[in-house]
């Protein structure tokens, strides 16, 4: 395909942006972020306190793509078989029948989903992995496309339970929205009397066009100084001191997704050095496992992420 042709795409997508940034204020590197992980198929995790628009992000994007939307709030009582669906007998039909879970929709939200028991949480993980369920031995195929955009209150908060690194793996991107700027506030209180901003939000695709995309993004052109790159970015996390564990393979498998997405949306047909630094801490910080020590002395993940980003020569850089 032409790169011109990426440009008429490029132009959706800001439009996009645009609808969903009439109920998120302020949060265009967030926005963009999410929307490339739904364009690689991929899943996404918010953390950060309540009331920061977590739970308004999900749902404007599901607005704007017009797909499929259910919301999970994962309490403690939440059961492993209300996500996954459940068989219960017919008695006039004297057959069991298959009831439908949470996760048989385009975009779930599973929100808070640390405050729910390990069970309920590891319930996701074939979803998340296979796009399909198992029940009582019968496998279940998800709609296309799926995505999990599940959000969670920081470690610490009264009734959590961390999630295990195994299913944070699962994440292709980790954001925070934080606070708003006073004038993005100002901007919420105004936009928000006696409105729901979600019922601004403009349906501008659908799951047609988003498979078309997706299908556009696996054809992009990443060279392999690109490769190397990546794997260089990554395999320097399981040399740090500070980092007990560090990133999987996945975590450049998916880096290299999340950069052929970031191209695209910029209107290219080929992968820079560039659309990787973007996409790689997001796509790394919740893979990795600091060292008691390292997080009581106030080192992040991010930190030590954007340290090896500063030291990691950049292909092309002689040319």
């Amino acid at each position: 395909m032409a790169n011109e042709e990426y440009e008429i795409y490029k132009d959706k997508i800001e439009e996009m942006i645009g609808e969903i940034g009439k109920a998120v204020v302020g949060k265009r590197r967030e926005i963009k972020l999410l929307l490339t992980a739904l364009l690689t198929g991929g899943h996404v995790l918010i953390e950060d306190v309540p009331g920061t628009g977590k739970t308004t992000l999900a749902s404007a994007v599901a607005a704007a793509f017009g797909l499929s939307f259910k919301r999970a709030q994962f309490t403690p009582d939440l059961m492993a078989s209300d996500i996954t669906g459940f068989n219960i007998y017919n008695r006039q039909k004297e057959t069991f029948v298959f009831t439908e879970g949470l996760v048989m929709c385009n975009i779930l939200l599973a929100d808070e989903i640390n405050r729910a028991s390990p069970k309920t949480q590891s319930a996701l993980l074939e979803a998340m992995e296979e796009g399909q369920v198992t029940v009582d031995g019968v496998s279940y195929t998800l709609p296309e496309p799926f995505t999990v955009i599940a959000t969670q209150n920081p470690a610490g908060f009264v009734g959590t339970y961390p999630l295990p690194e195994a299913q944070l793996d699962r994440f292709s991107v980790r954001l925070t929205l934080g606070y708003p700027t006073k004038a993005e506030e100002e901007r919420i209180l105004a936009d928000r009397r006696g409105v729901n901003p979600l019922s601004s939000v403009r349906c501008v695709s659908n799951a047609e066009e988003l498979s078309s995309m997706k299908k556009l993004i696996s054809e992009i052109k990443t060279d392999e100084l690109i490769y190397s790159y990546i794997v260089d970015l990554t395999s320097q996390t399981r040399k740090r001191d500070e980092i007990s564990l560090g990133a999987s393979p996945r975590a450049s498998l998916i880096v290299m997704r999340m950069a052929q997405a970031t191209a695209f949306m910029n209107g290219r047909n080929y992968v820079v050095p560039e659309d990787v630094a973007e996409v790689f801490v997001p796509s790394v910080s919740h893979r990795i496992v600091l060292h008691r020590e390292a997080r009581s002395a106030g080192v992040t993940s991010e930190s030590i992420l954007f340290d090896i980003l500063k030291n990691t020569e950049i292909p092309y850089g002689k040319q």
